[in-house]
């Protein structure tokens, strides 16, 4: 695999380089797509992948494991503005300066690409643009159903709203681990840790979800989607 990638996701140091996983079926870009081989890395929980102000050198794609991107506010606020599973890209808006930080929130597994590789693909492969065009679209669609979301909503809303859209993400099976803490659910629906601690017992009360330990959810997704359209 190209060394080239060590400019940032393999940094001076031992402790600080994460490892590369070995070669994993389905390390393209898109099924289909042969031409565009991303190079695996593992991070560990918590572990910074990308810092806001660096450069955009590269897209992500998680393999397993989950991704969180943030910017931190003037006032020191931290601001969640996505969260990334198995099989999706990130890094993609960036322009040549990465406007958000990139942060582990388990032990994950990415493929990497260069951007100019995959920009390359996109130029010369309309499968691969269009491809390319959809997610785009997709990701503008859920900012605009996330700002209705954060305008207009209460906090429960807001939260049985993020339960089933993780778990629609994640195969819509109505149970899951949630990779993410409390506080980062807090930062990423604009409520407070204690709010959606709270909310999530009122649900838990009223037989929307049930709790098995541990971050592990199963959901009544009736009962959490009337809450939603209501």
């Amino acid at each position: 695999m190209s060394t080239e990638f060590t400019a940032r996701t393999a940094p001076e140091g031992p402790a600080a380089r994460p490892a590369p996983v070995p070669e994993i079926e389905g390390s393209t870009l898109f099924a289909g797509c042969p031409d565009v081989v991303g190079t695996p890395f593992s991070y560990a929980r918590e572990e910074e992948i990308y810092g806001e102000g660096e450069e955009a050198e590269f897209v992500y794609k998680v393999v397993s494991g989950a991704v969180r991107t943030h910017r931190v506010l003037s006032d020191g606020r931290r601001q969640i503005t996505g969260f990334h599973l198995p099989g999706d890209l990130f890094g993609l808006g960036q322009g040549e300066i990465n406007r958000q930080t990139a942060e582990a929130l388990t032990s994950t597994k990415v493929l990497i690409f260069k951007r100019r590789q995959v920009e390359r693909a996109a130029t010369g492969r309309a499968e691969v643009a269009c491809r390319l065009w959809s997610m785009a679209t997709s990701d503008l669609r859920h900012a605009q159903d996330l700002a209705l979301l954060l305008g207009r909503r209460s906090a429960q809303e807001r939260v049985a709203a993020f339960l089933l859209e993780v778990d629609d993400r994640l195969g819509a099976a109505g149970t899951f681990a949630l990779p993410m803490t409390r506080r980062d659910i807090a930062d990423y629906l604009g409520l407070t840790i204690e709010t959606v601690s709270r909310t999530l017992s009122q649900l838990e009360e009223d037989g929307a979800l049930r709790r098995d330990g541990g971050r592990q959810v199963c959901l009544h997704r009736t009962r959490l989607r009337r809450l939603v359209e209501d």
